[in-house]
């Protein structure tokens, strides 16, 4: 692939674009309220011990980040938003955890090659738009013999319809990007990270979500909270008919996954050993 100076420039608007989006509305109230369960899920898939070496790809405010650094990870915590990264900070320093917090890259990660035992990212690098660099990157930052984690949403899931549903109000993605959902289809996360890495297991889950009793709750919290939804609706901002057709779209979806004040969000967790040299 040749790396030509208009597709240089056009991955940093990309990353800022991207950096922007996810600084919109409370991402931390979505991670803190309605998801708090997927960090400490991941964490306890990767066997995370005291003295461990764990890099938290797009960690974002820290859901896996700050129960890694609790069971005794000496965790970096690293995300392309600065601003969700202040605020994992001072949640981490609520609850007793000590971290560091760096900006980077999920597709150029700063950091020597095999450096980490563990390298995770929970619903975070799904969202890097170059699927092959991000998991490039995990998989070169990984010591050999050392764990890969990844929890991220399915297509057939929850979220990964709500992405669908938002598809057709959205601008077209970039030449070259692709859907984040495409990371909880195990198939896919294998042929990524290929025969660099042993021991693949992938399980499919729910996450149960009883914050929402209506689907008109729902809807309210994403487009406040939820930067990618905050981002659609931007987009539509002077169409009321269209902002009316998502509005509609987006309550269908809720009203037909909750059942008696809850809903069943679908994610993969996926765990990987990276190769050793000698292997065979």
């Amino acid at each position: 692939m040749t790396d030509t100076a208009d597709e240089r420039e056009a991955d940093r608007a990309l990353k800022a674009k991207h950096r922007t989006m996810w600084a919109l509305g409370d991402y931390p109230a979505v991670a803190r309220q309605v998801v708090a369960a997927l960090g400490p899920a991941l964490v306890e898939a990767c066997a995370i011990r005291a003295g461990d070496r764990v890099l938290d790809v797009a960690a974002g405010s820290g859901n896996a980040s700050i129960p890694a650094a609790l069971a005794g990870g000496e965790v970096l915590a690293s995300d392309l938003t600065p601003e969700l990264l202040a605020v994992g900070q001072q949640e981490a320093e609520a609850r007793g955890a000590t971290l560091t917090w760096q900006e980077a890259d999920a597709e150029a990660l700063p950091f020597e090659d095999a450096t980490f035992d563990t390298v995770m990212s929970c619903v975070g690098v799904m969202f890097a738009p170059h699927h092959q660099a991000a998991a490039d990157e995990l998989v070169r930052v990984c010591r050999p013999g050392g764990t890969i984690g990844l929890l991220n949403w399915t297509p057939e899931g929850f979220i990964g319809q709500m992405f669908a549903t938002l598809k057709p109000f959205a601008p077209p993605p970039p030449p070259g990007a692709q859907p984040p959902p495409l990371w909880g289809k195990e198939e896919h996360v294998r042929a990524l990270l290929g025969d660099r890495v042993t021991d693949v297991e992938g399980h499919r889950r729910t996450i149960r979500v009883d914050m929402f009793q209506e689907p008109e709750e729902f809807l309210e919290f994403f487009k406040a909270a939820y930067g990618p939804t905050i981002a659609v609706y931007r987009n539509l901002a002077d169409d009321p008919e269209r902002t009316a057709a998502l509005d509609a779209a987006l309550t269908n979806l809720a009203s037909g996954a909750l059942q008696d004040g809850a809903m069943e969000w679908e994610y993969l967790l996926l765990t990987a050993r990276r190769s050793r040299p000698d292997a065979a």
